[in-house]
This record gives C-alpha cells, sequence and structure tokens, in this order.
C-alpha cells in the first residue's frame, strides 16, 4: 500500500470498527445545479393539461420532506401499486433467484428506495460473493441514507464495501462517469443492475431510460427490471388505473411533496388530478397533476425567491405512471436491445374482481451476451481499502 492510500485504509478500518451509522456517500452532482434546475422547470408555460411547469422525474424524491412522505406512501395498503409489489416480491425474486446463484456478481440498485427489496438480493448475493461491493444509487441522498440502513442491516457487510452514490442517473453524462467508476472498482468482475419498484414507469422516455442504463451492461452483466403490468389496454382499464392512485391520501401526499417544499403553494389535497390514457400497444398511462382550482391567478414563490405567476386552471406535472401490457415488454426489451434470462408474474388480489392488474420481475442480459466466465480475484478495490499491515 502507497503513503497516497493509507489514509484510505484507515478510513474503511474505521468505518468497519465504529459502532456508530456512519455512511459513506459518493456525491457525484453540484446540489445547487440540481436546485436551479428544478426551479427552472417550475417557470414552465400555462397549460391546463401538464404539458408546462413539472417536477421533473427523480425529483419527487429529493430531499428529507419527499424522502419521509415517499416511505409513508410505501406503507399506505391504499397504495396498491406498492402494497402488492412489496408483499409479492420476496415470492417472485425466489422464482428466479437461482439465475444468478453460483455467479459472484456485485450490485448496484439505480433508485434506492426503502431498500427492502435490495436486502432480499443482497441476501442471496452474498452467499456466493461475500465480499461484494454494494451501490445504491439515487438523486437523494437522503433517500439513500433511508434506503441503505434498512438494506444492510444485520448483514454484517463491511461499511467500505457499501457504497452509496447521489446521482441522477436520467443523465447521459452521469451514466457514462458511473460505468468508468465502477469498473475501476470491480474490474472485470459481473455486476447485477436493477431498476425495482416500476421506476421505470416515471420517465416520459421510458424504453429510452432502460436504453441507457442497460447500455452500461458488459456481456458478464445483468440487469433486473421491475414494472407494473396489464393484460388489456383500454380506455375503461385507465380510468381504473386513476382511481386505484386517487383512492391513497398517501401518496398523493408524496407526489406534492416536493412541491411544497420547493415552493410557497399551500397545497390542497382536491387539487391533485389524475388524467389515464392508452399509450396504443403498450401501456395505461396516468399522469398526476396539481391544477390551479381557485378561480383566480396565484403568484407562486420559487426557491431563488422569484415569483411566478401560477394562472387559473394552470396546471404542475408531479409524475407519470404507467402499467405496461405485457404482450408489449419483449418489444421493449428488443428496442433496447435486451433479451430475457427469466420472469415471474404476481397478479394483484383484488378483493371482488381483477383488471388483469399485476408486476412483473424480469432477468434481463444483453441481446448479444453470452455468459462470460469469471474468477475471483483481488481487484484494485480490494487493494486500496485493505487495512494496513
Amino acid at each position: 500500500m502507497t503513503a497516497g492510500e493509507r489514509p484510505i485504509g484507515d478510513l474503511a478500518r474505521a468505518i468497519d470498527e465504529s459502532d456508530f451509522a456512519w455512511s459513506l456517500v459518493l456525491v457525484g452532482e453540484d446540489q445547487s445545479s440540481k436546485l436551479a434546475s428544478l426551479t427552472s422547470d417550475l417557470r414552465g408555460r400555462p397549460s391546463p393539461t401538464g404539458e408546462g411547469k413539472q417536477i421533473t422525474s427523480g425529483y419527487q424524491y429529493w430531499g428529507i420532506g419527499p424522502t419521509i412522505a415517499w416511505a409513508h406512501a410505501c406503507s399506505d395498503p391504499f397504495y396498491q401499486v406498492m402494497k402488492q409489489s412489496l408483499e409479492s416480491f420476496t415470492r417472485r425474486w425466489k422464482r428466479i433467484s437461482g439465475k444468478v446463484e453460483g455467479v459472484p456478481l456485485h450490485y448496484v440498485c439505480l433508485g434506492a428506495g426503502t431498500g427492502h427489496k435490495d436486502r432480499q438480493i443482497l441476501e442471496t448475493l452474498l452467499g456466493d460473493n461475500p465480499d461484494l461491493f454494494y451501490f445504491p444509487v439515487d438523486i437523494s441522498s437522503e433517500m439513500l441514507r433511508l434506503g441503505t440502513g434498512n438494506s444492510t442491516a444485520g448483514l454484517g457487510m463491511p461499511g467500505h464495501r457499501i457504497v452509496p452514490v447521489q446521482l441522477d442517473f436520467a443523465i447521459h453524462e452521469n451514466l457514462v462517469e458511473f460505468g468508468k467508476l465502477l469498473r475501476r472498482v470491480v474490474g472485470d468482475e459481473p455486476i447485477l443492475y436493477s431498476l425495482v419498484g416500476n421506476t421505470m414507469a416515471n420517465f416520459d422516455d421510458d424504453a429510452e431510460m432502460l436504453a441507457s442504463l442497460t447500455a452500461m451492461m458488459r456481456p458478464q452483466d445483468l440487469f433486473l427490471l421491475e414494472v407494473a403490468t396489464t393484460d388489456d389496454l383500454s380506455d375503461d382499464l385507465a380510468r381504473q388505473v386513476v382511481e386505484e392512485y386517487a383512492r391513497s391520501r398517501a401518496y398523493k401526499e408524496f407526489v406534492t411533496s416536493a412541491l411544497m417544499h420547493n415552493s410557497d403553494l399551500t397545497i390542497d389535497m382536491e387539487s391533485v388530478q389524475f388524467r389515464g390514457s392508452v399509450e396504443p400497444g403498450r401501456a395505461l398511462k396516468v399522469k398526476v397533476i396539481y391544477q390551479n382550482r381557485t378561480g383566480g391567478d396565484i403568484q407562486m414563490m420559487l426557491p431563488d425567491r422569484t415569483r411566478v405567476l401560477f394562472p387559473d386552471n394552470d396546471t404542475i406535472l408531479l409524475q407519470v405512471t404507467r402499467k405496461y401490457s405485457r404482450k408489449a415488454l419483449d418489444g421493449i426489451f428488443t428496442k433496447c436491445g435486451l433479451r430475457r434470462v427469466a420472469s415471474t408474474h404476481s397478479d394483484f388480489r383484488a378483493q371482488r374482481q381483477s383488471p388483469g392488474f399485476g408486476m412483473e420481475l424480469v432477468l434481463l442480459r444483453r441481446a448479444e451476451s453470452e455468459a462470460v466466465p469469471t474468477q475471483q480475484r483481488r481487484t484494485r478495490a480490494d487493494e486500496i481499502w485493505a487495512n494496513p499491515s
């Protein structure tokens, strides 16, 4: 170990030996720039349909207030997508986890969430690679702290092998740099990436986002994707999706949390509107918007202390979500250059009749990839983080 690497080894040992809940986080972006971007998005043109002002995907979770609101929403029994996703994940993961067993994988989680699913994945992966590196990635450092605490509690992982990364992975340049970092740390050893919780559905250009994320993959890597699904597409089913989301007050509190913490608007839950539609041949889409229903114009203060007009009937797009047609998924994967390795499905358990909604968990590989055998070896990261003799 060189003199320059000695302090890093000392830091690793200090983290591992401490009883205090230290969290080592790599910050990949200037947070003032993120605030400027959010402020700019709230200056959009007036639109009665959510085409102007917006909370861009990812910013819904940015900050301690939205993080707490998200944790509350995930425990709401009326928030059916998340309730069913969490309740069924254990059995769905068990059905396909055999495809990763026996392979010493590192783990990259894109979108930290509450960490409960990551915990189950880590328990499986640690059996084959007790020295794995775990990289939870999120735009929100507060979400990273929450999720990482839940996902690693009691697993006995060395603190220096848990590397939360604060990064907006919707930005292509960020993914390029993150990919370089991963290769420097793990070398040629394989990685399991994940995008769970129907996160893909929150992006306007969802297929493009998936293609961008999976472009980081090498032939030896795998990608775990979870999406909400529907057996059919119709206007009536789109209305049922709207009703599903609209009945959860905790979900409404979550989607308005970023707006409440970054403006001086007095939030009225009756002003949260849900607009359902059909994306032909691929998905049921829901736009969640906040609409000025006061009957008059409002002056709205933004984080930079400037005021913008929020006219009567104007809207702010809070979130986009979808339920994907199960028949359309393979077409999306093919366009992204991906193929299924394994998949499993769980239907929503409705009290009376089910409209065919469910959750799909899919393990993917690059279409041109074949499994590349790797040998356990000492990586550059091991040398850097090793304790001094």
